[in-house]
């Protein structure tokens, strides 16, 4: 459960005749992880794909190609049952039409883009409704059309020496602007060039240029228009047409990519084998227990042309070149090795043509794990992470960390037993768990994905601790079942919120610290178990120390020793302070102080047992200086102290989410004071006769027939939304927040992660392991 599916390395030797006959039997099995041949045995070279390769190779991008122009996605369409005998003149087909509608879009949309432009341009000269012949073609004036302030334009105009005259007209902020030059002389064209751009330099104006067109702008304009909108008609049938598609031959192009990605797959399979002109070797990884169904299955295929090995079963630890043991060998070949001795020194050759025998390498480097010559590069074992069946999807929520390693302990049902409970403890509501599980049995439901699936379970799971919690407290939407008229449940009066008594509070607030210990308590054994492959004096040193140190220091913050007797004359607090006096009285004090005194009967440790946590914190601290140096006893506060206090935000997340829903239903309701500090809703079914009111809900408010509607239907809107409002945030909250818990300070004291996933070959994606 707390380890992955032990895993086996397997090697598979035989004559390149048979090699076809094993891929297929391989790929149908989907079982084995391959490893890839490093090219690093003289002799062995990789294999060259299977004939056709190429070919199914290019059909495949065609279909990828082709999906993506249609936007058929495996989420959204599933492939079709069979395949149809002509489907290569199906796909081509399809090909050709698709491409065809696709260069036209591609077309019209340039020429769309252009037309665009050009209206773009025209439209200015549209608003002035002059004719475009007589913007341009002068040689006396300079005539330009722009867009500006037409006051600041006259304005520079008027103080320009360099201009005689000029006149503007000027249309929904388009100026056209006439202006002749200061000149005794007969004005030519290089006197009018640039005239008004250079008197303009200082006021924003933008220059348009005059297009060339023989209509009159506003013809022209409605030209353009009138091709624009055959150009949007033309490409929404195209969109509507390829859309058709999609939905017609998706399912079709999903089964060609499926059959040809299995082609390709099977095709290019040598490439990771070491062959040579008569033989070739396969290694790779399979679940241990998997192995004698293995051998059986190639025996079927390949008969005595192949022989099969388990070259080692992976120890849990550092994989290092040689692991636990090799498959047991019979009496006749222990016999056999003794009279040829060790023939690890064998060519691969020579190891893959003559019988082989089990052996086991430890060179360091590329391995020959065994007769058979297995020779590629040593590598730790895929990780196959085997959980209880409720916890697998849990599995999600690690792998988005990252796959743990084959060597350390797999966190997933931890995080199963803790991430409901603490998501349940946060929301607390009956209301709220029902509507959490349904969204997540629709998500279930609805998602073909396993990642939608899992993620649709957790909502199911975390929706019923929700559920439980909330009927602990007594809560329906945020309001308590005796205001609903609902008695008789038991330990309904029992537990509250804590929102109108702060002994809740403080009672939350250190079972949420209680709940943080035990949480990182688990993940420092789990750790220390970890660090055992590296020995017993590393994991003490690493681990148990935080372990000391941690639960040292609650110890004696929640017992009645105070601190202050050790530091008596030293005088490094103020006045009368202790370092005891600054322990909270409700950790641990007079039975009257410590809140779990009245709901567990503790009060706090005895002063010696505080004693001891004070000396195993101290060791803690030696034992983390020795195994860690200055770095761990700088980190020691936050580790022993500020981790512990980060689980603190499951009260505040509790007390939040009460508090919205609290405010949802006074604003509905409206509320009334019992006189014990307590506000109790204004619901028809509880009797606040002799209350005083405190607010009234927007239910109660309106004196006559039609306010009272309105305030009615008001007070239905906000009673619906608030509380979607606080179902939400309830996920983003106490959702992420616990996520944190979990990715943070829990990982962070046993979790490397990093390990590679079973990715077996013929396996599709998605599929697991048996």
């Amino acid at each position: 459960m707390f380890r992955p599916e032990r895993m086996a390395k397997v090697s598979v030797t035989g004559a390149r005749a048979v090699m076809p006959d094993v891929i297929e039997t391989l790929h149908e099995l989907g079982l084995v992880h391959l490893s890839d041949y490093d090219g690093s045995w003289d002799g062995f070279d990789n294999g060259d794909p299977i004939e056709g390769a190429e070919e199914a190779s290019e059909k495949l991008v065609t279909v990828r190609a082709l999906e993506s122009t249609l936007d058929v996605t495996a989420e959204d369409v599933a492939p079709q049952s069979t395949l149809p005998d002509d489907w290569e003149t199906k796909l081509a087909d399809l090909r050709d039409r698709v491409n065809e509608l696709d260069d036209e879009g591609s077309a019209l949309r340039d020429e769309r883009r252009e037309v665009a432009d050009r209206i773009d341009r025209l439209a200015p000269f549209a608003a002035l409704g002059i004719d475009l012949d007589l913007l341009s073609g002068y040689e006396s004036i300079d005539l330009v059309v722009g867009e500006g302030d037409r006051a600041e334009i006259e304005a520079e105009l008027e103080s320009a020496a360099e201009i005689r005259a000029f006149e503007t007209f000027a249309t929904d902020g388009v100026v056209a602007i006439a202006a002749a030059p200061a000149t005794d002389d007969a004005p030519t064209e290089a006197d009018t060039r640039g005239l008004v751009a250079d008197a303009l330099v200082s006021v924003e104006f933008t220059n348009y240029e005059v297009p060339d067109v023989d209509e009159t702008p506003a013809a022209y304009l409605e030209d353009l228009e009138t091709r624009r909108d055959e150009l949007d008609r033309r490409l929404t049938e195209i969109e509507t047409e390829l859309a058709d598609l999609a939905t017609d031959r998706g399912p079709f192009l999903r089964r060609v990519e499926r059959e040809l990605t299995v082609d390709v797959d099977r095709a290019e399979a040598p490439l990771r084998f070491a062959t040579t002109e008569h033989a070739f070797v396969a290694e790779g990884w399979i679940p241990a227990e998997r192995f004698d169904a293995f051998e059986a299955s190639l025996r079927n295929a390949a008969g005595e042309s192949v022989e099969i090995e388990e070259l080692e079963i992976a120890d849990y630890e550092e994989h290092a070149h040689a692991h636990g043991d090799a498959h047991e060998v019979g009496d006749s070949d222990e016999k056999d090795r003794a009279e040829t001795g060790d023939r690890e020194t064998q060519s691969p050759e020579s190891a893959a043509e003559e019988e082989p025998e089990p052996a086991k390498a430890t060179d360091g480097g590329t391995t020959v794990s065994g007769a058979s010559g297995a020779v590629t590069m040593d590598e730790d074992p895929p990780v196959v992470m085997d959980n209880l069946t409720p916890a697998k999807p849990f599995e999600m929520m690690v792998k988005m960390v990252g796959q743990p390693k084959y060597s350390e302990l797999d966190p997933t049902f931890l995080v199963f037993l803790t991430y409901p409970i603490a998501f349940g403890f946060m929301i607390g509501d009956i209301g709220y768990g029902l509507l959490y599980m349904a969204l997540g049995y629709g998500l279930w439901k609805g998602m073909d994905s396993s990642a939608g699936k899992a993620l649709g379970t957790i909502g199911i799971w975390a929706g019923a601790f929700t559920a439980i919690f909330g009927y602990l407290y007594g809560e329906l939407f945020g309001t308590h079942l005796s205001y609903l008229g609902i008695e008789g449940f038991p330990l309904m009066e029992s537990l509250a919120k804590g929102l109108q008594s702060s002994e809740w509070a403080l009672f939350w607030i250190v079972i949420s610290l209680v709940f943080g210990l035990i949480h990182l308590n688990l993940g420092l054994l789990m750790g220390f178990v970890n660090e055992l492959k590296h020995g017993l004096k590393a994991a003490l040193y690493e681990k148990f120390s935080w372990i000391l140190g941690m639960n040292g220091l609650f110890i004696w913050i929640f017992s009645h020793q105070d601190a202050g007797s050790f530091d008596h004359g030293v005088g490094f607090l103020p006045g009368d302070m202790t370092f005891g006096s600054m322990k909270p009285t409700f950790l641990a004090g007079a039975t009257n102080e410590a809140v779990l005194y009245d709901y567990l009967g503790f009060a706090g440790f005895p002063e010696l047992v505080g004693i001891l946590g004070l000396i195993a914190m101290f060791v803690g601290l030696v034992m983390v200086g020795i195994g860690e140096g200055a770095t761990g006893l700088v980190e020691s506060p936050a580790w022993m102290f500020g981790h512990v206090l980060s689980y603190l935000r499951l009260t505040a997340v509790l007390l939040a989410k009460a508090g919205m829903a609290f405010a949802v239903n006074l604003l509905v309701w409206g509320g009334y004071s019992d006189g014990h500090g307590h506000t109790v809703f204004n619901l028809p079914t509880y009797d606040v006769s002799g209350y005083e009111m405190e607010f009234v809900g927007l239910i109660h408010l309106g004196d006559g027939p039609l306010i009272s509607a309105i305030a009615i239907v008001a007070g239905i809107l906000v009673l619906i939304f608030g509380h979607v409002l606080v179902l939400i945030l309830g996920i983003t909250s106490a959702g992420i927040q616990m996520l944190r818990l979990e990715w943070v300070e829990f990982y962070q004291k046993f979790y490397e992660g990093g390990g590679e996933e079973y990715e077996p070959f013929g396996r599709d994606v998605g599929q697991t392991a048996d």
